[in-house]
């Protein structure tokens, strides 16, 4: 059997590759069809202080997929959470505990996101409720429990900065944004947890096949439940990264954030029956989420066709991303292009336009 070529192998070991290389040829046509905008550093500084929620929720999110299961309800985490990060910050900070106050809210926001987390594992791997229903029910019950506590207001915290929490976590090193830093940190321990942990590996392991798991002494009901809480605190994590970015907390945020969060992941190429995922491709992913938009309207694009080209980028991520990551899938299309191709070339129209002309010709 002929050895594959050096340069093939030297391609697969690279994590994420095929979608590294989409997001860099988007940069590389908005470069060219809007030079005013991304040919400036402001524009990138902007995603790395705008993108790290998004990459958080990304992160986590593959986890949980890498097990064949689904979270719908981290949105609402996004709103809880953010709201006790409010809270403490808005209301202690007038108080005695003003020093810690911020910290405190921080600690809240985790402990509630674990809590969601906590109650989605028990629902889905305690009582076998399938995951979409649960923590899609999950969702509209914690986004019902933040409006009624809040009272359906929101909290302006312009005076977030007074707090060491939001130097530490979204303030500035020169112009670079705190939050990149600790956005990048997690998808790297993310990433760690999925490839070199032992919880990672149960993870891949469930979700390529659960019984089998089950089988070799893996405690699938455990794995699932710490799963869960995982991905309710990386949400919580993304909610205080997001509410101090914008000094701001509202009831509905996150509510944006579902359906971007679950295109980075399966653009970025982990598969939706689980037992395969790269959190590197969702990292790609969410900056190409975060720039496509950013990109179309700065080339000038009228905002309703904006939506309609952000669909057509996906798919075609999507497909290229298949494309050169399964070999076996890129001959067969090929194949099946260069059937067509000559059964085109000898179909019978184009015997019966050969003979048409001849018969003219003889005339």
């Amino acid at each position: 059997m002929a050895r594959p070529p050096e340069s093939a192998a030297w391609y697969r070991r690279i994590e994420g590759l095929p979608i590294i290389a989409v997001l860099a040829a988007l940069i590389v046509v908005f470069m060219i069809s809007a030079p005013h905008v991304f040919l400036n550093a402001r524009i990138y500084l902007a995603f790395l202080s705008d993108v790290p929620p998004l990459l958080v929720l990304g992160a986590g999110l593959t986890l949980v997929v890498a097990a064949g299961e689904i979270d719908l309800s981290f949105p609402s985490v996004v709103a809880f959470s953010g709201y006790l990060l409010a809270y403490c910050v808005h209301e202690l900070g007038q108080t005695a505990l003003a020093p810690v106050a911020g910290w405190l809210g921080l600690v809240a926001a985790l402990a509630g996101g674990a809590l969601v987390g906590w109650v989605n594992g028990i629902l889905v791997a305690r009582l076998g409720i399938p995951s979409i229903i649960a923590t899609l029910a999950m969702q509209f019950f914690w986004g019902g429990i933040t409006t009624v506590i809040s009272g359906g207001l929101s909290y302006s915290l312009t005076e977030a900065d007074q707090f060491a929490v939001w130097h530490v976590l979204v303030g500035r090193v020169g112009n670079f944004p705190m939050q990149a830093v600790w956005a990048f940190g997690f998808a790297a321990f993310t990433w760690l947890i999925l490839n070199r942990h032992r919880f990672g590996e149960h993870l891949l392991f469930i979700g390529d096949n659960a019984a089998v798991a089950r089988v070799v002494g893996v405690d699938v009901e455990r794995e699932k439940v710490r799963l869960f809480v995982a991905m309710g605190v990386a949400a919580a994590f993304a909610s205080v990264l997001l509410t101090l970015e914008n000094r701001e907390f509202f009831n509905t945020q996150g509510g944006g954030y579902l359906l971007e969060v679950m295109a980075a992941v399966f653009i970025g190429g982990t598969s939706v029956f689980g037992g395969q995922a790269t959190v590197v491709g969702s990292v790609a992913g969410s900056f190409i989420i975060g720039l496509v938009e950013a990109g179309l309207v700065a080339t000038g694009l009228q905002g309703f066709w904006v939506r309609a080209v952000v669909g057509i980028v996906f798919i075609a991520a999507l497909v290229f991303h298949m494309l050169m990551d399964q070999p076996a899938r890129r001959a067969a299309l090929f194949r099946m292009l260069r059937g067509r191709a000559e059964g085109r070339e000898g179909s019978p129209s184009a015997h019966s336009m050969g003979s048409f002309s001849s018969k003219g010709g003889e005339k």
